[in-house]
């Protein structure tokens, strides 16, 4: 129903796009600029204008005024508009959880109707895809649908615009479940929901401007000698080739323009000038007002002729002036910050160049080819596939642009090629490689993390480690426990080999009440201590510390060779999941962030985090005093708490190690003298982000948390906020 719904509303939008775009077309192109664009079979002029005189300098002038105003719309009212906006769609589906501003489908619409219209080097799909994606959006925040389910009608909206505006019900749906990832894989929970979505979009669509597929073209086009893959083997490498130098162009044009230290929303205007410039200089080169006029908008009229009429009225010079302007257009309209798609102009650089290298074949020798012009359809698919990483919707989409289905095998064959060649680019930046690189997925693949981590992944070989023997006495015992910074001590034989251990606890039970009876540390130490190999998963390690109610496990070579490795603590699982998380999206090495997620961690409250059971002590209490609390306790930090409640300082165990074993100053020595100033103090209405931000310049493990009169109210700590980040992954919750 709601697939319905989308469908419906995503087909009006269609419409109205089209139309808008139609009126406005006519009005710049044939009336103002006195233009006449080849016509495209399965388009028709919406409203007819008398052809005005050919004013030269309107060329530029309109596209440059176009940009400018598209620019100002976009930046003044929904800057994620600018772009090709297929990008942003991916962006928001993997990045922010499928959230999409109303107003953003609004000014898209209004602003690629401006752009293109007015000149600009663009296409459809990149505007109906955000429009669509936008209301998808929208309809799942209205009903409170979960996040799931919030992606899922976005991407349903993006199939059903593409499904519509370019008569492909079939290919927008598979496009809306492959464009999400630059590996061969498709979003299987989407294809449903933009199945549907796609063919009602379709057919609300085509009630008003037909059934007629958008690209005529002869019906003798056919593929049947096997020989011809030896010509579209060549053909697939040219393209993956172009597409590459179409990427690099696109993005360097962008990088400059983003670089600009000028006004957002003048840098379109200075596209629009650019692209102006270039189909004034074409035009007046090759006098061409029919042909060449494609370099500008987002017409097919060229294909159209090749397709219909071969090049009998176009010579292949022009079909290559034609591919490498429509890169600079494009680049330079779009990657200024115009708003308008890159699939057209894809579609025609693609045509054209397939087109040049059919006929330059033919040229060589014409029995290598039964027709070249098959190379156009086959051209326009195999460029696109390798530019966006998406063969498989390309291979239906050209097939469903020109009703040609007899080419289906070559075009899998150049599409296939083609991608695999320019595999390592892609002009949607916001794709990632697969599932596993996707937020959308982490609540699947985020437990994974723990369970398939091994220690010898995660503990850190360079940490200075203290061992003792079983027959090390007392003395040197708090002698090493001074000097170090370990919490659990492991005892070994005289191979190295663990036989025991005791934790900083012991130590400090120890040495406030003797036994007369322990004198080494063999006599200290015992056997049900946290162990784990280096071969054993950070999940078990996990649980041996939380069995044990202890920090830090003892790391052993292996269960049958128990010799010492080292020390891995809950710090060093905490750093690693994290790690790894960041890898997963980013291939980044991210050590000691919380996470790189902010926005998702952002959304939780820090009530959720919040810890208060901490033992706190005042400034006045003795170090005999705060060396029961540290006995009764179990963690490392004590707030220092004055009689009105309010914050004085904090209390580090690894600060105090030395001098709490001198038992001759428990009574002399205050709290006052040892305790210290936090990092960093989190307010009690402090919002996520910022704490995130304290927590990254501190470097700290934990800070205090007061209210507005600087009461001490708890603590934050990296491990609370990883355990609950970890369980929002499990659940599903709305939080991921």
């Amino acid at each position: 129903m709601a697939g319905t719904f989308i469908g419906v509303i995503s087909g009006c939008a269609a419409i109205v796009f089209q139309l808008l775009l139609s009126i406005f077309r006519q009005l710049t192109f044939f009336h103002w600029m006195g233009l006449e664009p080849s016509p495209v079979g399965g388009e028709h002029p919406v409203v007819e204008f008398s052809q005005g005189q050919y004013f030269p300098l309107l060329v530029i002038l309109i596209p440059t005024l176009g940009g400018l105003l598209s620019g100002w719309i976009v930046y003044t009212f929904a800057p994620e508009a600018e772009g090709h906006g297929t990008d942003e769609v991916i962006k928001s589906y993997h990045r922010k959880r499928g959230i999409i501003r109303p107003r953003v489908s609004i000014v898209k619409m209004i602003s690629s109707v401006i752009t293109i219209g007015s000149g600009g080097s663009g296409g459809r799909e990149g505007p109906i895809a955000q429009i669509g994606a936008g209301f998808g959006s929208y309809l799942a925040v209205r009903l409170g649908l979960n996040t799931r389910n919030r992606r899922w009608f976005m991407a349903a909206g993006m199939g059903a615009g593409i499904g519509s505006i370019f008569h492909a019900p079939l290919a927008g749906a598979l496009f809306a479940t492959e464009v999400l990832y630059s590996d061969p894989e498709l979003e299987s929970s989407v294809l449903v929901p933009a199945s549907v979505s796609s063919i009602v979009a379709y057919s609300v669509y085509s009630i008003v401007f037909g059934w007629e597929h958008i690209l005529l073209e002869p019906a003798n086009i056919s593929f049947n000698n096997s020989l011809e893959l030896l010509p579209y083997l060549l053909l697939a490498i040219i393209l993956a080739l172009a597409a590459n130098v179409y990427v690099r162009v696109f993005y360097a044009i962008n990088g400059f323009f983003k670089n600009l230290k000028i006004k957002n929303y003048i840098k379109p205007g200075i596209g629009g000038f650019a692209t102006g410039c270039i189909g004034l200089l074409l035009i007046t080169a090759t006098g061409d007002k029919k042909f060449i006029v494609d370099v500008l908008g987002g017409g097919y009229g060229i294909l159209q002729e090749v397709l219909i009429n071969g090049i009998q009225n176009v010579s292949i010079w022009i079909l290559l002036v034609i591919a490498v302007a429509k890169i600079l257009t494009t680049s330079l309209s779009v990657g200024s910050g115009g708003s308008a798609g890159v699939f057209g102009p894809s579609m025609v650089i693609g045509g054209t160049l397939g087109a040049a290298v059919g006929h330059l074949i033919n040229v060589i020798d014409p029995q290598i080819l039964s027709n070249p012009i098959s190379f156009t359809i086959v051209g326009m698919a195999g460029f696109f596939a390798a530019a966006a990483n998406t063969p498989l919707s390309t291979i239906i989409m050209v097939s469903e642009l020109t009703g040609n289905y007899d080419l289906l095998l070559p075009t899998t064959w150049v599409c296939t090629i083609s991608y695999f060649v320019g595999k390592k680019w892609s002009i949607y930046k916001s794709q990632v490689p697969n599932a596993n690189f996707s937020q959308a997925h982490f609540g699947e693949h985020g437990p994974d993390i723990i369970q398939t981590t091994t220690v010898a992944d995660a503990y850190k070989r360079d940490r200075k480690l203290s061992v003792l023997t079983p027959t090390t006495e007392v003395n040197d015992i708090l002698d090493i426990v001074e000097r170090s910074r370990q919490r659990i001590f492991p005892v070994v034989d005289e191979q190295g080999k663990l036989i025991g251990g005791f934790n900083i606890d012991d130590i400090t039970h120890f040495l406030h009440d003797p036994e007369p009876d322990i004198k080494t540390a063999g006599e200290l130490m015992y056997d049900n201590i946290p162990v784990v190999s280096l071969d054993e998963s950070l999940a078990l390690a996990n649980n041996q510390m939380n069995d044990h109610m202890m920090d830090e496990a003892v790391i052993i070579e292996s269960r049958e060779n128990r010799m010492v490795k080292g020390i891995i603590s809950s710090s060093d699982i905490v750093l690693t999941y994290n790690r790894r998380l960041s890898d997963i999206k980013y291939g980044d090495d991210v050590e000691g962030n919380i996470d790189v997620d902010k926005k998702l961690l952002g959304s939780f409250s820090l009530k959720s985090i919040l810890e208060n059971d901490l033992k706190t002590v005042h400034p006045d209490d003795n170090l005999g005093t705060l060396v029961k609390c540290i006995i009764q306790s179990e963690r490392n930090l004590f707030p220092v708490i004055d009689d009105q409640g309010k914050l004085q300082g904090i209390i580090l165990l690894n600060d105090i190690r030395k001098i709490m074993f001198d038992t001759s100053k428990y009574d002399s020595v205050t709290v006052n003298h040892l305790m210290i100033k936090p990092p960093a103090v989190i307010q009690l209405n402090e919002k996520m982000n910022s704490i995130i931000q304290k927590f990254e310049k501190s470097k700290a493990w934990n800070l205090p948390v007061v209210n507005r009169k600087q009461e001490y109210v708890g603590i934050v700590s990296k491990s609370r906020i990883f355990s609950v980040y970890r369980n929002a992954l499990i659940e599903h919750t709305e939080l991921i």
